[in-house]
């Protein structure tokens, strides 16, 4: 991406349209055109629309609707990768890399549990750094032993799981087993489409929370880390 490009993140723009923003932005990765897709966020640079928002109201909502459209046949498969991937570029661009903590929090890392599907941990662990935490990415494709021995190396507190697929998602009762066999009172927050889809399944693995988006990762964490906004 080039200079003047990154230089449009920040501009003030008029009071935007947000559901049409979503079919456009939708629209330009479904056309695997990454320059159209950043030309949509770029006038979502609203001062009354922070980046973290329209991550939520926009990328967001365009993956869930490109996921149903593969659900349903009518996107090819690859176009869902694409998508994903110009996404995770673009999230690098408009999203701060982190700042200073708010204040001292529980350690926290986050990892996607035996599959590779990145966005999703992408988004949050952006959300977060933008917020003022600190967490360790522990990455995608872990098992859970391996999880379980970071977790333990790490002195982990505070536990974050992103899953898309539902075998990945019922793995995460082996975390809390193995967690709890170690005496270890880590706290698993759970998200991914599995947890949206059935609201019971976080509670039925043994997590202690579920989250649906990044914004309730964010006041989640901060309801943990006992700060006050």
């Amino acid at each position: 991406m080039d200079d003047n490009s990154q230089k449009g993140f920040g501009k003030t723009q008029s009071k935007t349209n947000i559901p049409a923003k979503v079919h456009q932005f939708e629209q330009a990765l479904l056309s695997l055109d990454r320059l159209a897709a950043e030309r949509v966020l770029i006038d979502l640079s609203d001062s009354s629309v922070t980046p973290s928002q329209y991550v939520e109201q926009i990328i967001v909502p365009a993956l869930d609707h490109i996921g149903s459209g593969w659900e349903q046949g009518e996107i090819a498969l690859s176009q869902v990768y694409i998508s994903g991937r110009i996404c995770e570029e673009l999230l690098g661009k408009i999203l701060p890399s982190g700042r200073q903590s708010l204040q001292p929090h529980p350690k926290m890392a986050i990892a996607v549990l035996q599959d590779h599907h990145q966005l999703g941990k992408r988004i949050v662990h952006s959300v977060l750094r933008a917020s003022g935490f600190e967490l360790i990415d522990y990455g995608a494709g872990i098992t859970v032993n391996e999880l379980v021995d970071r977790i333990k190396r790490d002195e982990v507190q505070v536990l974050l799981i992103s899953v898309l697929m539902l075998s990945s998602a019922l793995l995460v009762e082996d975390v809390r087993l193995q967690l709890d066999r170690a005496d270890l009172d880590t706290t698993i927050i759970i998200g991914g489409a599995p947890f949206r889809f059935d609201e019971n399944l976080g509670q039925e693995v043994g997590a202690h929370h579920t989250c649906l988006n990044a914004t309730e990762g964010v006041e989640l964490v901060t309801r943990l880390a006992g700060i006050e906004k």
